[in-house]
């Protein structure tokens, strides 16, 4: 009796195989030319395909072949649910839907909680001006271990996880392809190109194309990365400079991230308007209380360090930065479970896509004459 799994991989592959065969498609994004190249669709193959597919829903609007034709092509769908699978499979544990909200939210209340029962209520409810403040609530070395505890485990985890994932998918390839690939794949994960669908952007509601999608992942992309940016200005603050956080409104630790938490926010709003509003028929169901919940866990973080930086210097600052440390732990302790793990897979299968698109461009050596 086929598994769950099994079913999940034929029925993507049953409806790639029409996919192939068609071709309308191919002008859309990697995907289909990708699929061209790999007329056998192993598991492997489709594995690959569904991280690649960015979810544009181009192909959903312009198939003949979507329900409720007999083919029953419903390839966003499909893929989606292939995604899911993969993460789960060479993460190698998945929790359900509803287990990962609850991890997310527990994680946010933790720190928090772990404040109120710790920390002396005239000092987690007094008002700290200057540098230490944030320290004088929660000491430093608590925080530093505590974010490596939280940090070094599930990243680890999504390292090994890419580390199976690509030995599945790029097995067949060399170093020289790989590194002569990278700017190629570095482009189009920074461009966002796939998001553009045929060129137009994507379907969101109907078979009108919008770019709106792209620009709030793009908001999302380089407002994590500013804020990442941030972290590590205040690391080298602290350990180069001799400066102990809160840090003065004009330095590096606060512009990235004031500049990176709005970005983020705004980016996760117009995320959550746009999948609000979708059209709910090329979706997977299954897939979007994970969805909801990276989301969630992304805006909590970024509103939750405005607001510090906003109230730091009154009596709110203790609980606002117990907040704040509780998103960021649900974040990175959701990490290798939710809608995160999408970023690291489709790079890869970026990184494959390019590779391949390299050696199909590139001239075969005609035989030498005899």
């Amino acid at each position: 009796m086929p598994t769950p799994d099994t079913m999940i991989l034929d029925e993507a592959r049953r409806q790639m195989t029409v996919c192939v065969v068609c071709k309308y498609c191919n002008g859309y994004c990697d995907v289909f030319r990708a699929a061209d190249r790999r007329p056998a669709l192993s598991d492997a193959d489709l594995l690959f395909l569904a991280n690649l597919c960015h979810h544009c829903r181009n192909c959903w609007y312009a198939c003949q072949y979507r329900p409720p034709h007999a083919f029953a092509v419903a390839l966003p769908a499909a893929l989606a649910r292939v995604r899911v699978l993969s993460w789960r499979r060479f993460v190698g544990l998945r929790p359900s839907p509803g287990g990962l909200a609850g991890l997310a939210l527990a994680a946010t209340l933790l720190v928090p909680l772990l404040a109120v029962l710790l920390v002396p209520a005239e000092t987690l409810f007094a008002t700290h001006r200057g540098p230490g403040a944030f320290h004088a609530v929660i000491p430093r070395d608590a925080m530093v271990w505590g974010a490596a505890l939280a940090i070094l485990g599930p990243v680890g985890w999504v390292a090994v996880a890419m580390v199976r994932f690509w030995r599945a998918i790029g097995a067949d390839t060399s170093g020289p392809q790989v590194a002569a690939a990278v700017p190629l794949a570095l482009r189009d994960i920074v461009t966002l190109r796939n998001l553009s669908g045929g060129g137009a952007g994507c379907n969101d509601r109907d078979d009108a194309a919008s770019g709106a999608r792209r620009r709030a992942h793009h908001l999302v992309l380089w407002g994590f990365l500013l804020t990442v940016a941030a972290t590590l200005a205040a690391a080298g603050a602290h350990h180069l400079l001799g400066m102990r956080a809160p840090y003065p409104w004009i330095s590096a630790p606060v512009l990235l991230g004031t500049t990176g938490g709005v970005a983020l926010l705004a980016g996760v709003a117009a995320l959550a308007w746009i999948k609000h509003r979708a059209d709910p028929a090329p979706e997977a169901p299954e897939t979007r209380t994970a969805e909801w919940t990276l989301l969630a866990v992304l805006g909590a973080a970024a509103a939750s360090g405005l607001a510090l930086l906003v109230l730091r210097e009154t009596a709110a600052m203790g609980m606002l930065l117990a907040l704040h440390l509780g998103t960021v732990l649900a974040f990175f302790v959701t990490l290798p479970f939710g809608k995160m793990m999408h970023a690291p897979f489709r790079a890869l299968a970026l990184l494959r896509a390019a590779i391949d698109r390299q050696e199909t461009a590139r001239p075969h050596a005609r035989p030498q004459d005899p």
